[in-house]
């Protein structure tokens, strides 16, 4: 037959029990769980924009390109219409630009400029969008 055994509460200083909030401290300050996680959840699924990874962050600083909010609307359009097609990496040309995007990850993995695009192969995609 197993014993139990009893250990105090106070045994390690380190640890400190969790005590549990109270609903009138919740109240009292104006704090929901379950309504701010509702919250924060609509938010992002409600935020379908892109990432850039840190490959694609130095790639755009070396040659100088840069993006405003319009340019990043069309490029996550253009994923967005990528993604209905089911693609799951695509090259997205725009104007002298290039990207290859993680259609799924929602992140631009590299980018390129018009004078590199010509000497350029680009590999492991499935779908192309033209803008």
């Amino acid at each position: 037959m197993a014993e139990l055994i009893n250990i105090p509460p106070n045994i390690n200083p380190n640890i400190n029990a969790i005590k549990p909030e109270s609903k009138e401290t919740n109240k009292s300050i104006g704090f929901n769980k379950t309504e701010d996680f509702r919250n924060i959840l609509q938010q992002k699924i409600g935020q379908r924009g892109l990432k850039i990874s840190n490959h694609a962050q130095m790639r755009m600083n070396m040659r100088n390109i840069s993006l405003d909010d319009a340019q990043m609307a069309k490029l996550s359009d253009a994923v967005d219409r990528a993604e209905q097609k089911g693609v799951r990496e695509s090259l997205i040309l725009m104007n002298d630009l290039a990207f290859v995007v993680s259609v799924k990850n929602r992140t631009v993995i590299t980018a390129v400029d018009g004078p590199s695009i010509k000497e350029n192969v680009f590999t492991n995609i499935d779908g192309a969008v033209i803008i």
